[in-house]
């Protein structure tokens, strides 16, 4: 059985698959070693399915969707860097990390507390512009 916290991840790597289904499909990359990559991505998510203890291969697999697919790296969702950590966090700036670290602070706090925690309503108010322009 999976948190609500991984099940958010884990929607969240169903919408990264269907990008990288996407890619290969617009015969973008070579079909065969795509289709190896998208197995092993396959695997790593049933795997979390079962456990979310060890992340390595899920740092392995978000890494390599930079390096093999540079062109969607900006679609990548910036909570699965987060969520695996590691050399994900690579790819983010220190500002982002700082605001992330701050977030997962408040939900094991939250958690400490056996308080209610949605990581969405609070990952738009941690990214909130400061100021919004007025017209």
């Amino acid at each position: 059985m999976t948190t609500p916290h991984v099940e958010q991840h884990l929607q969240l790597l169903a919408h990264l698959r269907t990008i990288l289904v996407a890619v290969a499909d617009a015969d973008v990359v070579p079909e065969n070693h795509h289709a190896l990559f998208l197995e092993r991505f396959d695997e790593m998510v049933a795997d979390l399915r079962e456990s979310s203890d060890d992340l390595y291969v899920g740092q392995d697999i978000i890494s390599q969707v930079f390096q093999r697919y540079p062109q969607i790296a900006h679609l990548v969702p910036r909570d699965l860097l987060w969520f695996f950590g590691g050399d994900c966090l690579h790819f983010m700036p220190d500002d982002e990390i700082d605001k992330y670290q701050q977030l997962e602070d408040r939900r094991y706090q939250a958690l400490e507390n056996g308080e209610d925690f949605d990581w969405n309503h609070e990952i738009q108010l941690m990214f909130m512009p400061e100021k919004t322009p007025e017209h």
